[in-house]
């Protein structure tokens, strides 16, 4: 018996394969042998997914020697001679299968593979909805159980107690540095800031649009290299609110102790390290975080408030920017941003299933451990923050001279390690080390590390 099909090519990452066939280069094929194929497919865990209306077959990453192997036997009679060992071996080896790299962008950043993949295969068609999440209205029974899941996997991620509303919207971070002030700084119309980087700064500039701002602390003096001392004699008792960064992308440090702010709400902008370690969340009246660093791709905010702090919003501010009107409506009071909270909801599945932030904390600090002892060894790199308030994060480093910094940073990204120049105000570089990055991905840059410094002494 003999069937039809359109010769194939294949696209290769790290951990998947997809077998695509186009409509070129028809030919025959002994259908005794195809199902060969389909059972060797079966074989191999977790389940294949497979998609023929598509034309493509979606297949696990056990599974791909065992199907190039298949392919390039010059028995089966599954393809042309001419095509066997040519066409997909040297596909197999370049070509066509791109490796993934090892992205150390600060954001948007890395995300998890498997998430990915789980995206891929759902994009079409979620669950039995029949459409993608993409086409789905916010309105419908099946987004509001996404919606609804992701609030309670990041509620019981973050043990965020009852009298917390948990808000996704939409405007970045950027946009809480104007929402905070017009929500919070409402009975004393003053508030203090800790300035510990660039975006404390934009945040507490914002905030003078509003009302007072009391600077209790700035590390601009050092190029923002620390976490300041904290006299708490200069806190304002009366303050509406006491605002932190939590982690600092740009500078590569961290708070290791809250600030004692008494009564006074503490507002913290958590962006670059939302579930990257456990935290009090009952330290604070409200926390927010953009979600493309460690929760998915941008578009995304996500606000943590204490039900208290609703309903003081100045008269002036415009509806979209009342924390109580999104709490109101869940999320749901204009079209969200559909996609990115499925997304998100699939990450928080993940962290879920690597054990939680408490197992991501301790892996994480592995992966920071590796880096700075590193650096702390160099003879050649130097990494700029004082030792106490170092990230887990995002990690920067310079070497001797511009002209090694951009050589390095070009070397590497010859090596697939990307995203690494610092940003313009520190120089150098810096590795963002998220959630998704791989403990591999660290260790394969650091060995690279060695390797330059072993060249370049």
């Amino acid at each position: 018996m003999k069937g039809l099909i359109s010769m194939g090519f294949l696209l290769y990452t790290k951990d998947s394969i997809h077998f695509c066939i186009s409509y070129i280069d028809i030919c025959l094929f002994n259908i005794d042998i195809f199902l060969q194929l389909f059972e060797l497919f079966l074989r191999y865990p977790p389940k294949i997914f497979l998609h023929f209306k598509k034309n493509i077959f979606y297949i696990d990453g056990s599974a791909c020697r065992a199907i190039i192997n298949f392919i390039n036997q010059k028995d089966h009679g599954l393809f042309p001679s001419h095509i066997i060992g040519t066409h997909f071996q040297s596909h197999f080896k370049g070509g066509l299968f791109m490796e993934r790299v090892f992205n150390f962008s600060a954001g948007p950043s890395m995300l998890p593979l498997e998430v990915l993949e789980q995206a891929q295969k759902e994009f079409v068609c979620y669950g039995s909805s029949g459409m993608s999440v993409m086409e789905m209205s916010h309105r419908s029974k099946v987004f509001e159980g996404i919606l609804e899941k992701a609030q309670a996997d990041l509620r019981d991620l973050m043990h965020i107690p009852d009298n917390y509303k948990i808000l996704f919207l939409q405007g970045g971070g950027s946009t809480q540095f104007a929402m905070i002030p017009l929500n919070l700084m409402n009975k004393n119309n003053k508030a203090d800031y800790v300035v510990t980087g660039q975006w404390a700064k934009k945040a507490a500039e914002e905030a003078a649009r509003y009302g007072k701002v009391n600077i209790v602390a700035s590390s601009a003096d050092t190029t923002f290299d620390r976490i300041p001392e904290l006299d708490e004699s200069k806190f304002d008792k009366h303050a509406d609110y006491f605002y932190i960064t939590l982690n600092n992308t740009i500078y590569g440090t961290r708070w290791t102790k809250l600030p004692n702010v008494g009564d006074v709400p503490l507002v913290g902008d958590m962006s670059s390290s939302i579930l990257s370690e456990e935290i009090d969340i009952t330290k604070f009246g409200l926390l927010f975080a953009g979600a493309q660093k460690n929760l998915g791709p941008a578009g995304v905010t996500v606000v943590i408030i204490r039900e208290d702090l609703l309903g003081n919003a100045m008269d002036f501010t415009p509806t979209m920017l009342k924390y109580d009107i999104h709490a109101k409506n869940n999320s749901l009071y204009n079209t969200p941003p559909t996609y990115g909270i499925y997304f998100m909801g699939r990450v928080f599945e993940w962290v879920k299933a690597q054990g939680g932030v408490a197992a991501m904390q301790k892996r994480n600090e592995e992966k920071a451990a590796l880096l700075y002892d590193f650096l702390d060894s160099s003879a050649l790199f130097r990494g700029t923050v004082q030792k106490k308030d170092r990230s887990l994060m995002n990690v920067p480093f310079v070497l001797p001279t511009e002209e090694l910094n951009a050589k390095f940073i070009k070397e590497a990204g010859e090596k697939s390690f990307v995203n690494l120049k610092g940003h313009r105000t520190v120089g150098g570089m810096r590795a963002s080390i998220y959630n998704a990055m791989p403990k591999e991905g660290v260790e394969a840059l650091v060995a690279f590390m060695k390797q330059f410094e072993a060249e370049n002494k």
